[in-house]
């Protein structure tokens, strides 16, 4: 297997200043993670920045060893809470996928997920973006620190499949499989237009006394572009109702409210670069030599199936493309574990690369 060298600078034990947490054991029998495992590099080179920065990155790695690792890395909104931890009052949010006897499961596999870098510790340089790459070199740091020099598979859903792809392009000899759901090796011009309005909300938000409600109109925008026609119809069949002196739509009473629990919890600094990092993000699927599963799903308006199915050709004999179809659109993989589950559990064992469709 061909290997890539990686022109980004030296991190973790190659070369990095680290220091970390101290390690906190695992709570019994449950194998849920410790409450909170911090690394702190000091030496990081972003992308696009010709400076090191210093960056804090936070994670999780649930199981026992010697079981072989996996990450697991979600869409923008996704922390390290994979698994509801009786460490945290914060519920995992693939509870349904992740766990003991789920399709990846922690009798079998350690998991590993980061926190996303949001932001950089840099004196020299003003605003530094954050790309993929960088997302996937931090992972790198954090597996020298706990000490594997492989992983098993690498699962990534959205922008975490983008992460995930970038991590194969860049460090090939650490990994030996990726799963990539709903994540191509670039982003579609139409989820960028989507994005660009988001982003001028936000920005216009921080220049207002109310950033906050300006991150959830722009969340609220987004959450329409990650389901579909289908699902709104069957969700939403309510008569608008005349309250308070206007007129009230189901819809746009669950958009409201949903944006707003979210805003309540991520700033909007964090998500403005998480979305530039989505529309910057590009990875040349020449330099991808391990064996990957794409999993794409009808429809969806972010990744569209024909997106995927140009990637899987560009992959090649390493590529292989599963498709499903789903009213809930991206947010498939949140939403169909029932049927995402059994595709995980083949993906995590299968070494063939071959196309295949399932309805």
């Amino acid at each position: 297997m061909p290997t890539r060298t990686h022109s980004h600078g030296v991190h973790g034990s190659a070369g990095a200043d680290i220091t970390r947490s101290p390690p906190k054991p695992f709570p019994g029998s449950m194998r849920i993670a410790p409450a909170v495992n911090i690394v702190a590099l000091a030496n990081f080179r972003p992308k696009y920045s010709t400076a090191r920065v210093g960056v804090r990155l936070t994670y999780h790695l649930y199981g026992t060893a010697p079981l072989p690792v996996v990450i697991v890395q979600g869409g923008i909104s996704a922390t390290r809470h994979l698994v509801t931890s009786p460490c945290s009052d914060t519920p995992g949010w693939w509870d349904d996928i992740v766990g003991m006897h789920r399709a990846i499961d922690l009798n079998t596999y350690r998991v590993l997920s980061m926190d996303y870098l949001t932001d950089f510790q840099c004196r020299d340089e003003g605003y530094v973006a954050i790309s993929t790459e960088d997302q996937a070199d931090a992972l790198t740091a954090v597996l020298d620190v706990v000490g594997i020099e492989r992983v098993h598979a690498f699962v990534g859903a959205s922008y975490g499949a983008m992460v995930g792809l970038a991590f194969a392009a860049l460090h090939p000899r650490r990994l030996t499989r990726l799963i990539a759901i709903s994540g191509a090796d670039r982003p579609h011009p139409m989820a960028t237009a989507f994005r660009s309005i988001q982003r001028d909300i936000i920005r216009k938000g921080l220049d207002s006394d109310a950033p906050r409600e300006h991150l959830a109109l722009a969340r609220a925008l987004g959450l329409v572009t990650y389901s579909s026609h289908q699902d709104f119809e069957a969700r939403f069949s309510e008569s608008p109702r005349y309250l308070d002196g206007q007129w009230s739509f189901q819809v746009a009473k669950y958009l409201r409210d949903k944006a707003r629990r979210f805003a309540s919890r991520v700033t909007p600094q964090a998500y403005l670069r998480l979305s530039e990092s989505l529309d910057l993000h590009q990875v040349d699927p020449a330099r991808i030599r391990v064996p990957v599963t794409l999993v794409a799903v009808h429809p969806d308006q972010v990744v569209p199936m024909e997106q995927m199915r140009a990637l899987a050709r560009m992959l090649g004999t390493y590529g292989r493309l599963i498709e499903f179809e789903s009213c809930y659109g991206h947010d498939a993989f949140l939403k169909e574990p029932r049927r995402l589950s059994p595709l995980l559990c083949t993906a995590l064992t299968d070494e063939n690369c071959k196309h295949e469709h399932i309805c």
